[in-house]
């Protein structure tokens, strides 16, 4: 990446970054400007609910050679926009309260910059949305996934036109037995904190289709349902639970899907250290019967381009990545990647120093013999999507990005609310059309890619 001459450099004013919500992914952020950006960032504030989780954010900017930022309990959010002045305000919080910060944020004269989901539901996408037509400000949504090699390789394949145009896309992730069960020890786990996976985690592959495509969304009609992650699944596993916690639960020594929190640095010092100050566990039995998200999905989303997008997730299977297959009127590109993730934040992603074949990436012409190619890749964490995306937000000179890869409340919303239907269409079994939920969806800037000369035919409805 090129970066702008020392000179301009040092005459460009640090810009002032407060976060609020202190949980494990605000580290990203927090050592992107206390560490590699702090020549043009600096963090001035730290805000949560948790007075622990303030203290640990404030010494890991000492073991950053950075000066402590000030710290400010969640109800003195708007005390820390006054008393700080940030320019811009990072939101890591949970994602059903997300849409508070960001246009409290806005109002006061910040831009915002949120991790995904946007939000949870229809009605606070459209105040976010509001809040940003009426101030002005740039809101960011950090949809690290873009930034990742091989899926900007496959943008890159759309754009040339290399199957034409795009008619149907063929997407399945999967989630293993490590990765996928800690969405159901935490807060991710109630639905009215998450939306779901559908909202939490499909957002990031949602928001890949759409800007692959770049296409807006316009129906989705889905299944789903919880079938691992039961009270019956314990018991056929031979525990005795479902039990509340791992840390008192009595078959430790009995259930493979046993956290020790103590053991793992990272979470003990965000977590287990600070439950008394609000009694949040992060270790909840994932078989607790108070669970409310699904565990199987499947939708099936229809674009104004006529494309369909044929999508499933699974939260409970033996490995770990996805397959995805574009269908186009001159063939058919594959990409598929196995990966892993663990819950303690050290992730190994392929596309990264280490790949080794997991990603692959193959063109198969309408007529003629398919052939491989070699995936693009850079080093670190989420396949090099994470530090990518870094430098994209902070460095105040940036090169132009053909492929347009930093989203914004628009891209937010035509993300978040294929999850947001998709809840809706579990609940009614029917299909759901995004417009009779938020209205117009806004269209967000994409690179162009081939599209049909004209949208095919909605498809008919059943019922």
């Amino acid at each position: 990446m090129s970066v702008s001459p020392p000179s301009l450099l040092s005459a460009t004013p640090r810009r002032r970054y407060a976060i609020v919500g202190l949980g494990s992914r605000r580290v990203l952020y927090q050592d992107g400007i206390e560490t590699t950006h702090a020549a043009w960032a600096e963090l001035v504030a730290v805000c949560d609910a948790n007075p622990g989780r303030l203290e640990h954010a404030r010494q890991r900017s000492g073991k950053n050679g950075a000066p402590a930022p000030a710290g400010y309990l969640a109800a003195d959010f708007d005390r820390m926009l006054r008393e700080r002045r940030p320019d811009v305000v990072i939101v890591t919080t949970s994602d059903a309260t997300h849409h508070d910060y960001l246009i409290r944020a806005m109002e006061a004269g910040c831009d915002v910059i949120t991790e995904k989901p946007m939000t949870t539901d229809a009605e606070k996408c459209r105040q976010i949305v509001a809040a940003q037509r009426r101030t002005g400000r740039s809101c960011r949504v950090t949809f690290n996934y873009r930034y990742s090699p091989p899926r900007s390789q496959v943008k890159e394949l759309l754009m040339n036109g290399e199957i034409g145009e795009v008619l149907s896309v063929d997407f399945h992730w999967l989630l293993n037995t490590h990765h996928g069960a800690d969405y159901f020890r935490r807060w991710h786990a109630q639905k009215r904190h998450s939306g779901g996976l559908f909202v939490h985690k499909a957002t990031h592959h949602f928001d890949l289709v759409n800007w692959w495509l770049g296409a807006v969304p316009r129906a989705v009609l889905a299944t789903g349902r919880r079938s691992f992650y039961t009270p019956d699944m314990a018991r056929r596993r031979g525990l005795g639970g479902p039990h509340q916690r791992c840390r008192t639960c009595p078959e430790t020594a009995r259930c493979s899907f046993f956290l020790d929190l103590e053991s793992n640095p990272l979470l003990k010092a965000l977590y287990l250290d600070h439950e008394s100050h609000d009694g949040y566990w992060r270790d909840g039995c994932v078989f607790r019967p108070e669970i409310d998200i699904e565990d199987t999905l499947g939708a099936l989303v229809t674009y104004d381009t006529g494309a369909t997008l044929t999508y499933s997730l699974n939260a409970f299977s033996a490995w770990e990545g996805y397959t995805v297959a574009f269908n186009g009127t001159k063939g058919r590109l594959e990409h598929s990647v196995v990966e892993s993730v663990y819950v303690d934040g050290r992730e190994t992603v392929p596309g990264g120093e280490s790949s080794g074949g997991d990603v692959k990436l193959r063109l198969v012409p309408l007529r003629g013999a398919g052939y491989d190619l070699e995936p693009w890749s850079a080093a670190g964490a989420h396949g090099g999507g994470d530090r990518l995306m870094l430098e994209d937000i902070f460095p105040p000179a940036r090169p132009t990005d053909k492929y347009l890869r930093a989203a914004d409340e628009r891209a937010g919303v035509c993300s978040v609310m294929i999850g947001i239907a998709a809840n809706h269409s579990l609940k009614t079994g029917a299909r759901v059309e995004l417009a009779d939920l938020f209205g117009e969806l806004p269209a967000p800037e994409y690179s162009p890619v081939p599209a049909p000369r004209a949208a095919l035919p909605a498809p008919l409805r059943v019922g």
